[in-house]
């Protein structure tokens, strides 16, 4: 069996060097300057203990992964790079091979399963970055992070509980959860500021604007009928198995959407975050204002390549109309 990680970013960088530790075969999909580095270096994995160089096999197309019937897929992409990586991954000719969705949002797992049949949740909570194309920064400590892990869209099977035992060995706690999805519309929750951290930079004061969209989101889920729960809530409780931890030569860029206008990326997951409320609000008869209009706005400072911290916060009170 071989993890197939598609989506070598700060994230999947990370995961992948944790099954490695577990002593599993992995193969990366990346592409650009990040697969050009990867082939020439390998993974430059950066954490609480050091830094280490990871010899990660990369390839830039899942058909020349030649993956095998007892392959295990991980998506780490962002959710607007996941149609085109399905696709992807059908030509290559997966059918059955499990597909984990390590990823932020709750429209990946229904695009994943419109094409296979076999599709599965994971709530990810593990800080990560890359600011150079050869590395991975894993900013948790003790832990790397911790995963809920289960079948889409509920229950779970023996490649679910797998998976959870390889990242465990490999630093990041894995979980098995029949109702995986509950934890990641909680995570969706949590990540509604994403976008606002993005627009006003690291730092800025904005606590009054991430409530509002909390609560608004709150408000669309319990009229959808839609339940959630906090990623960290269980028993026993998972606070404490990390926090984010100083690493020697890291200024830390901030969350993945911060991330992606410090790249100029020219896209940004704000649609499947905040605009999924709105969705979720005008599928159900109701209104997301302000999560409607911040992942436009989102959209357009991503659109305009324009640098995190772009706007001011009493700018960005007045665009979502607080």
């Amino acid at each position: 069996m071989r993890y197939i990680v598609y989506g070598v970013g700060a994230l999947g960088g990370v995961v992948a060097a944790a099954l490695m530790d577990a002593g599993h075969a992995v193969t990366g999909i990346a592409r650009g300057k990040r697969l050009a580095a990867l082939q020439a270096q390998g993974l430059l994995l950066r954490s609480h203990a050091g830094a280490r160089r990871v010899p990660l096999h990369c390839v830039s197309d899942p058909a020349d992964a030649q993956i095998a019937a007892d392959d295990v897929i991980l998506l780490v992409t962002k959710t607007q790079d996941t149609p085109e990586a399905l696709e992807r991954l059908r030509a290559a000719g997966v059918v059955d091979q499990p597909v984990f969705c390590v990823q932020n949002g709750v429209e990946n797992e229904r695009l994943a399963l419109r094409r296979f049949a076999n599709v599965h949740g994971v709530c990810v909570m593990l800080p990560a970055e890359y600011l150079q194309p050869d590395e991975a920064i894993a900013l948790g400590a003790p832990l790397f992070g911790y995963f809920s892990i289960g079948r889409y869209p509920g229950g779970h099977d023996t490649a679910d509980i797998t998976l959870a035992q390889a990242l465990t060995l490999g630093g990041i706690a894995g979980f098995v959860d029949d109702r995986v999805m509950e934890r990641k519309y909680g995570k969706l929750i949590l990540n509604l500021h994403n976008a606002v951290e993005a627009a006003l930079g690291q730092g800025a004061e904005a606590k009054d604007i991430i409530a509002a969209l909390r609560d608004e989101a709150e408000t669309v889920l319990r009229a959808a009928g839609i339940a959630w729960r906090h990623p960290a809530e269980a028993d026993p409780p998972r606070h404490d198995l990390f926090s984010i931890a100083p690493i020697e030569g890291v200024a830390r860029t901030g969350g993945s959407s911060t991330q992606s206008l410090a790249r100029g990326a020219g896209s940004i997951e704000s649609d499947f975050l905040n605009g999924e409320i709105a969705l979720i609000a005008r599928l159900s008869g109701q209104e997301a204002p302000l999560n409607a209009r911040l992942a436009s706005l989102a959209a357009r400072l991503a659109r305009d390549r324009c640098p995190p911290g772009t706007l001011t916060p009493t700018a960005l009170r007045g665009a979502l109309g607080l």
